[in-house]
C-alpha cells in the first residue's frame, strides 16, 4: 500500500495554518490596547459634540503594526489610521515589522517547495526539496517568534510620547497585549511544528530486505521481490501521486 509519510501530512497542514494565522495577525490593529474613562468637562471634551448625556466616556485605543484604532464604548465612534509619529518611527516597531514580512514571504516560499516536493510526478517524493521547504518555514517561524518577543517585551513603552497615548490632554492608557499577538504566537509555534515535521522528509523509508536482492538500490526494487511484494501487510512509504 502507497501512502504520504505522516510527516509530510502534518507539515503540509500545520505550515498553511501557520501562515495564515500569522498572516492575520500582521494586518489586524490588535497587538496592543489600553483605556481610560475621560470625563466629559475636563481632558477629552473634544467628544463632548459627538457623545451627549454621558458624564464620561470610555475610550479605547488599540495598536498593530500598521494601523491604529481609536473608539468610544459603546457607540459607534471609531477612527483607523495608518501608525505614525514616534509609533511608527520605534526602531523597535520597525523590528517586528521587518520581520513579519521577512517571515511571510519565507514561509510562501517554503510552503510551495514543499507541496512540490509532497506532491511529486515520480514514484517517490522528492524529499530534498520537501525538507528544504520545511527548512524555510522553520526559519519562518523563529523570525515571526521573534518579532513577537519584540513586541511584547516592550509593549508598554512602544512610541512613548506619540499623540493620543501620553499627550497631556489625556489621561495614560494602561497598554495590555491584545488579541492580534496570540494569533501570532499561536501561527508562528504552528509553523516551527510543521516546518520540522517537513524537515523529516530528509529521512529516507525504511525498506523491507529482499531475498533476491541482497542490497537494494532503492525501495523501487522491492517491487520486483516476490517474496514481499506477495505479503498483504507490507507497507511502503511513498507517495501516492
Amino acid at each position: 500500500m502507497m501512502h504520504t509519510p505522516a510527516s509530510m501530512v502534518m507539515g503540509i497542514v500545520f505550515s498553511p495554518l501557520g501562515l495564515v494565522l500569522v498572516f492575520t495577525a500582521a494586518i489586524t490593529p490588535q497587538w496592543r490596547e489600553g483605556q481610560a474613562r475621560l470625563g466629559m468637562s475636563g481632558p477629552g471634551s473634544v467628544f463632548r459634540s459627538e457623545v451627549k448625556g454621558q458624564g464620561s466616556v470610555l475610550l479605547l485605543r488599540s495598536d498593530g503594526l500598521w494601523e491604529s484604532c481609536l473608539q468610544v464604548e459603546h457607540s459607534e465612534l471609531k477612527q483607523c489610521w495608518p501608525v505614525a509619529g514616534p509609533y511608527q518611527r520605534d526602531p523597535r516597531v520597525r523590528l517586528a515589522q521587518g520581520l513579519i514580512l521577512t517571515s511571510l514571504f519565507l514561509c510562501g516560499i517554503g510552503i510551495v517547495l514543499a507541496c512540490i516536493g509532497v506532491r511529486c510526478w515520480t514514484d517517490l517524493p522528492l524529499r530534498g526539496v520537501a525538507a528544504t521547504g520545511g527548512l524555510l518555514v522553520v526559519i519562518a517561524g523563529v523570525l515571526s517568534l521573534t518579532a513577537l518577543g519584540v513586541y511584547t517585551h516592550n509593549l508598554g513603552t512602544l512610541g512613548m510620547g506619540s499623540q493620543g497615548i501620553n499627550n497631556p490632554r489625556f489621561p495614560h492608557l494602561n497598554q495590555r497585549a491584545a488579541g492580534s499577538l496570540y494569533f501570532g504566537w499561536l501561527g508562528s509555534c504552528l509553523q516551527v511544528l510543521g516546518g520540522s515535521a517537513l524537515l523529516l522528509s530528509f529521512k529516507r523509508p525504511k525498506c523491507p530486505t529482499c531475498p533476491s536482492y541482497p542490497e537494494p538500490p532503492a525501495c523501487p526494487a522491492c517491487h520486483s521481490c516476490p517474496e514481499i511484494t506477495n505479503k498483504p501487510d507490507t507497507d511502503v512509504y511513498e507517495v501516492s501521486c
